[in-house]
C-alpha cells in the first residue's frame, strides 16, 4: 500500500499520460457538462438509490465542468496536462483513502486447498488409492 500522496499523484500521471497521449484525448466541457446533467437523470438517480441506498452526489461532476471553464485560457497541451495532473490527484487519494469499492482484501498466499474438491474427484482418489493399495498388498505379483 502506498503512504506518500506525491508518489501516488506521479505514478498517476505516468499512467494517464500514456492512456491519453494527445489533448484530443481529454474530454471537452461540453462532455463535462454532459455528464454533470446526465448525474441528475431518473436513470442515474435509480441506480444509484438501488446500488448504494442514496441519491447521486453530482456535485463532483459539477466541479469537472467548472475546472474546464476555467482553464479555457490555456494552450492544449497545458490543458491536457492540467486535466492529468487533477485525474492523478484524484485517483492518488482513492488509492491512499481507500474507496466504498474497496471490499477486496488483496491476497499475499494462496488458499490451502482450494478450490475444494467435488465429491466425484474425491470418490475417484480414493478409489484409485484403494486399487493401489490392494495391487500393493497382493503376494502372487
Amino acid at each position: 500500500m502506498i503512504t506518500d500522496f506525491q508518489t501516488a499523484v506521479k505514478q498517476e500521471e505516468e499512467r494517464l499520460s500514456v492512456l491519453h497521449p494527445t489533448s484530443d484525448d481529454i474530454p471537452s466541457c461540453t462532455r463535462l457538462l454532459d455528464d454533470f446533467f446526465l448525474c441528475y437523470a431518473v436513470g442515474s438517480q435509480m441506480k444509484s438509490i438501488y446500488r448504494y441506498g442514496q441519491a447521486a452526489e453530482c456535485r463532483a461532476k459539477f466541479e469537472d465542468f467548472k475546472f474546464c471553464l476555467s482553464n479555457k485560457t490555456l494552450s492544449q497541451e497545458e490543458k491536457r496536462n492540467a486535466w492529468i495532473h487533477r485525474r492523478a490527484e484524484w485517483w492518488a487519494s482513492r488509492r491512499i483513502n481507500g474507496s466504498s469499492e474497496d471490499v477486496w482484501d488483496l491476497r499475499t498466499a494462496s488458499l490451502k486447498d482450494f478450490p475444494p474438491r467435488t465429491a466425484s474427484e474425491a470418490y475417484t482418489e480414493e478409489g484409485s488409492s484403494h486399487v493401489n493399495e490392494v495391487a500393493n498388498s497382493n503376494p502372487s505379483k
